[in-house]
């Protein structure tokens, strides 16, 4: 039987309808403080930019707002879009989170903008990049964190010398080849992006580089999760995710819409389509459907961890799920996870964990 995975929080800080940002990062700490109870690993926030319905733009000030409100839980980013910073200026703030929260704080990095054209503009003055951009950055990166070699110009202070762990986060192979060559852990974005899961992941732990951060290879996979107590109402949760998926995909994108009993007139076929692509990674439903599909899930990938985010509109019932899953995780860890799944058994299992409503 497949090790059980760990399990962690990532978070949006969503912004629901009629709500504003004070309301999503006061909910964000609260479910952080719930976590931390439930047994979850860490807590982490993401970096996006210009999206109505994301508080987490400024996500190094969201990290200390939430690790100065909890006490053992990691904190960390999932993640930093390091080509819209400079390498330095990320070093002095995770510097600084580490050196407020020593052991706690957790630095994932990523290469996509977090936001559209103008926006990557308006960040970075300029649209100009290579391939080679990213890797260069997280090298010049990972320097600053080491202790300073006689004659250095340039420190991180804070920053030198401290244990910031690093992760590689990717949707694709570029990620995966990166981290193995590195060395360093790799969570993959399958809670949106799972079209090379399997193969992302083949390629990491197939080209792993042991190094002195990390031995043996470590995969985080996303998952998003609406649980409920009856099937039916972790469909009608899912909604809302499915209707924020509908205007990525129309470029509409705005506050978390509230949950509806049918997503029917809301999309297209073509749309529809295209969302339970994108959402495949879901595990829906009872804590009993919610046991069965990430069994499934954690024995086609294997992940050693599990990232699980659930854009749900009620609070209550946000914090509702993550206490499910949190238990359902408990008991996967205590042996009671599925056997004699296959890798091909991904797919199904996220088509079968992502009921359409009624």
């Amino acid at each position: 039987m497949t090790r059980p995975p760990e399990y962690s929080v990532l978070d949006l800080a969503p912004i629901r309808e009629g709500d504003t940002p004070a309301d999503a990062l006061r909910n964000s700490l609260d479910l952080a403080r719930q976590a931390e109870r439930w047994g979850y690993k860490r807590f982490w926030l993401a970096e996006h930019h210009n999206i109505p319905g994301i508080a987490s733009a400024a996500t190094a000030v969201v990290i200390g707002h939430v690790a100065g409100g909890t006490s053992r839980i990691r904190v960390g980013a999932g993640g930093v879009m390091l080509p819209n910073h400079a390498p330095l200026v990320i070093a002095e703030q995770f510097g600084t989170l580490a050196s407020l929260y020593p052991g706690r704080i957790d630095l994932g990095l990523g290469r996509a903008p977090g936001g559209d054209r103008q926006t990557t503009y308006a960040l970075r003055r300029s649209l100009e990049s290579t391939e080679g951009d990213f890797p260069r950055d997280v090298a010049e990166l990972r320097s600053y964190f080491r202790p300073a070699a006689p004659g250095q110009a340039v420190r991180a202070i804070p920053g030198e010398g401290l244990d910031v762990p690093i992760w590689i986060l990717g949707s694709s192979d570029f990620g995966a080849r990166l981290a193995a060559e590195l060395g360093l852990p790799f969570a993959f974005a399958s809670h949106f992006a799972p079209d090379y899961l399997l193969q992302a992941l083949s390629l990491y732990r197939d080209n792993f580089r042991p190094s002195e951060s990390l031995a043996e290879p470590r995969v985080m996979i996303g998952v998003n999760a609406f649980a409920a107590e009856t099937d039916a109402e972790g469909a009608r949760l899912f909604t809302s995710l499915q209707q924020a998926f509908v205007g990525l995909v129309r470029g509409r994108r705005g506050l978390l819409q509230p949950p509806v009993e049918s997503m029917d007139g809301l999309w297209t076929p073509a749309e529809r389509m295209q969302v339970e692509r994108m959402t495949r990674i879901s595990v829906v439903g009872s804590p009993d459907s919610i046991r069965r599909s990430l069994g499934v899930i954690v024995e086609a990938t294997k992940a050693d961890e599990l990232m699980l985010t659930g854009q749900i509109f009620d609070h209550a019932a946000r914090l509702r799920s993550f206490e499910i899953v949190a238990r359902v995780c408990a008991e996967l860890a205590d042996g009671q996870m599925g056997r004699g799944t296959s890798a091909a058994d991904v797919h199904a299992a996220g088509a079968a964990a992502s009921p359409a409503p009624r």
